[in-house]
């Protein structure tokens, strides 16, 4: 029986308002401090209360809503669709997207409520603001349109950087590097090319040919150190005839000569005797070369690259190379980074060399994952020549189409070497179960280091997760 003590009729939960204007005072309170916009309805549809927080969703005024009818807001464009009508249709709850003329977007939920005889009295409409959401959105698109975009633009600079070449670069540093050298390759400038034995000195200097006003012209490389002393000098500026017991008639133009409109590539210039080192000097400065036995020197058009692993510097310093000769080379001294500090390109590099000789040996050889992992995590003293010959004699030796881990046992830090290359016979037994367990856990550590994850490095072995987990901890335990 209801409570009538002091007027007071109904009842809100277990609370009882003192009289019907308290109860709805209460009811605005309530729906005024909701988050969520509400939108109140009859059963025609007709609108009978809004919230402020609607208001400030919609961006629409309650004196633009209130006792108007769904179908005619709708029909006007003011919402784009309604909860309510479909409601009414339906007779069950439905959520959907609503949009404002205001421009402003929603997620709303309309629910119906029904009296005793099923009719529906009323449709609540929660309405939540999803306009930020849509915004963040569009601003998310925007940036990674912008971010494709950028990426587009990098792989174009990138294909412009390297040219077509043979050069594979990848790693960032290496890249720089073919920056500067394009730059440069623009410039009628001789330049020196420092670097370990074995980065790619001569690639780079047929780069810098190919990129530069003298494409057209021969580009002559001369390695210093294959030329005997006594003959570098003949070899390099020529000679005429009779200037020497066995010189060939008519004479011979030199490697210089023969590079005049295009380029000379001095490869290990270091290595270049220092009584020739004074007719360099002259070709750098003078642009004249003097065969051997002329009476007067020939004008060449000459650009010289010249290229050293040696600290040519210090070696002026002990007169082994002459000070003015090494400051006249080092006008752009340009350094090739040693494979080990761009392991970038240690992958790609591979990929490309075991294409050539896949062409070359008519075979259609892979690496396995865990063969490129070998690849990059060894140091290449030898730097990418060292790289080329791994993988000539890993896809020569191999015997399956896949080239494993163990192919490439020539590598002197590969860890799995000793086992792989152990080959049983009846004089010396050795213990299998253990050889196959320092090889499982060695896989099971270097797919865990890869991935960063059990899922991924389980499904890299084609492993149960299960099984992966497990056994990770137990190696890892041991």
């Amino acid at each position: 029986m209801a409570n009538r003590k002091n007027g007071r009729t109904g009842h809100l939960g277990n609370r009882m308002p003192g009289s019907l204007e308290d109860e709805s005072g209460y009811l605005n309170a309530v729906l005024e401090s909701s988050y969520d916009g509400i939108y109140i309805t009859d059963g025609n549809a007709d609108t009978i209360k809004v919230n402020s927080s609607y208001e400030t969703i919609s961006g629409l005024r309650r004196s633009e809503v209130l006792g108007g009818n769904m179908r005619d807001l709708v029909a006007s464009g003011i919402i784009s669709a309604s909860g309510t009508l479909l409601v009414l249709e339906k007779r069950k709850s439905v959520t959907l997207e609503q949009s404002f003329n205001t421009g402003r977007q929603a997620v709303i939920t309309s629910t119906p409520k029904f009296d005793e005889r099923g009719n529906i009295v009323m449709v609540v409409t929660n309405v939540r603001n999803i306009s930020d959401i849509y915004n963040l959105r569009h601003e998310l698109n925007g940036e990674k349109e912008r971010i494709r975009q950028r990426l587009s633009e990098i792989a174009v600079l990138r294909e412009q950087i390297i040219g077509g070449g043979d050069i594979t670069a990848v790693d960032d540093v290496m890249l720089e590097v073919l920056l500067l050298a394009r730059k440069v390759a623009r410039q009628d400038t001789t330049v020196l090319l420092l670097g370990e034995t074995g980065v790619g000195k001569g690639l780079l200097a047929a780069y810098i040919h190919r990129n530069s006003p003298r494409r057209q012209g021969k580009l002559i490389t001369v390695n210093c150190s294959a030329i005997p002393d006594n003959l570098v000098e003949s070899e390099l500026f020529g000679y005429v005839e009779g200037s020497f017991t066995g010189a060939k008639k008519g004479g011979k133009p030199g490697l210089a000569e023969l590079a005049d409109k295009g380029t000379l590539f001095l490869d290990e210039v270091g290595d270049l005797p220092i009584s020739v080192q004074g007719k360099l000097l002259r070709l750098l400065q003078e642009h004249e070369a003097h065969p051997v036995g002329a009476s007067a020197p020939r004008k060449l058009d000459v650009r010289v690259i010249a290229a050293t692993n040696l600290d040519i510097g210090k070696l002026s310093q002990n007169t082994a190379f002459r000070s003015d000769l090494y400051y006249r080379l080092s006008a752009f001294p340009l350094r090739i980074p040693a494979l080990r500090e761009r392991p970038g390109d240690i992958a790609p590099l591979a990929e490309t060399f075991l294409a050539e000789f896949n062409r070359k040996y008519r075979l259609r050889k892979k690496f396995s994952q865990f063969a490129v992992m070998a690849l990059q995590r060894y140091n290449w003293p030898g730097n990418v020549r060292e790289l080329r010959n791994v993988v000539e004699r890993a896809i020569v030796l191999s015997t399956g189409d896949c080239i494993q881990q163990q192919d490439l046992a020539l590598m002197p830090d590969n860890p799995l070497d000793p086992e792989c290359r152990f080959r049983p016979g009846p004089k010396n037994a050795v213990d299998l179960k253990e050889i196959l367990m320092r090889v499982e856990r060695e896989y099971i550590r270097q797919a865990y280091a890869v991935h960063g994850n059990i899922r991924r490095a389980a499904a890299g072995l084609r492993m149960d997760p299960a099984t992966f987990l497990r056994r990770k901890k137990k190696y890892d335990a041991s």
